[in-house]
C-alpha cells in the first residue's frame, strides 16, 4: 500500500468516526444504524465492515478515538502557561460546562450521553470507557497532586480519591443538566469543586 492509499484509508475511516461521534452524541448508540452514519459520511456500506468488523467494533473504536481527542485536550489544558495548577484544573471544569450543552453538544459528550447505554451493551466499548475515564482521573490526580505541591490548592484525601470524586460528580451533573434543561447543576458542581479544592472565588 503506497502512503497516498494509506492516507485516503485512514481519511476515510476518521470520517465514519467524526460523522458517527456526532450522530451518536446526538441520538445515542442504539437508536442508530451504521446507514445513515455511512450515508454521512458518503460512503459504501462495504467500507464500513472493511474498517469496522462490527457495529461493537465500531463503537470501541468510536469512544477510543474520542478519549485519544479528549486526553490530548485536557493535557493541552494543564499545560496552559501562565497559570497555576489550580487555574489550570478550573479552566478545565469551566470548558467542560461549556461543551456540555443540553442543547447541542456538538459530539464533545459521548462519554455522558453513551456511559450507561453501552456499558451494558458490550464489554468492549465498557472497556474502552474505563479506560478513557481512567485516563481522565489520572491526570486530574496527577494535577491535583502538583496544585497541592505548588500551593496553589488544598485537599482532604489522596489526590486519586479526589479526582474520582470530581470526576463523578462532574459526570452527575451533565446528567442532571440534561434531565433539568438548565445549568444550574453545573453551577452546584463549580461551587462544590471549589469547596474540595479548597479555593476562594
Amino acid at each position: 500500500m503506497n502512503s497516498s492509499t494509506s492516507t485516503e484509508t485512514s481519511d476515510v475511516r476518521a470520517g465514519i468516526l467524526a460523522n458517527g461521534q456526532r450522530i451518536m452524541a446526538a441520538k445515542g448508540f442504539s437508536a442508530v444504524g451504521i446507514n445513515e452514519i455511512l450515508t454521512a459520511s458518503g460512503v459504501p456500506k462495504g467500507s464500513f465492515y472493511h474498517y469496522f468488523g462490527s457495529k461493537d467494533a465500531f463503537g470501541e473504536a468510536l469512544l477510543d478515538s474520542y478519549f485519544e481527542d479528549y486526553l490530548a485536550e485536557l493535557d493541552a489544558t494543564l499545560r496552559i502557561p501562565g497559570l497555576n495548577m489550580a487555574q489550570r484544573l478550573m479552566h478545565y471544569w469551566q470548558h467542560w460546562q461549556d461543551a456540555q450543552s443540553f442543547l447541542d453538544c456538538q459530539g464533545k459528550c459521548l462519554a455522558v450521553k453513551l456511559g450507561a447505554e453501552v456499558a451494558d451493551l458490550s464489554e468492549a466499548m465498557r472497556l474502552a470507557l474505563k479506560r478513557g475515564t481512567d485516563g481522565i482521573t489520572d491526570r486530574l490526580a496527577r494535577a491535583i497532586e502538583t496544585g497541592a505541591a505548588e500551593g496553589s490548592l488544598t485537599v482532604d484525601g489522596p489526590p486519586d480519591a479526589v479526582a474520582q470524586s470530581l470526576y463523578q460528580l462532574w459526570l452527575g451533573a451533565s446528567v442532571m443538566v440534561k434531565i433539568v434543561r438548565n445549568t444550574a447543576p453545573f453551577e452546584t458542581a463549580l461551587a462544590t469543586t471549589r469547596q474540595i479544592l479548597h479555593l476562594s472565588r
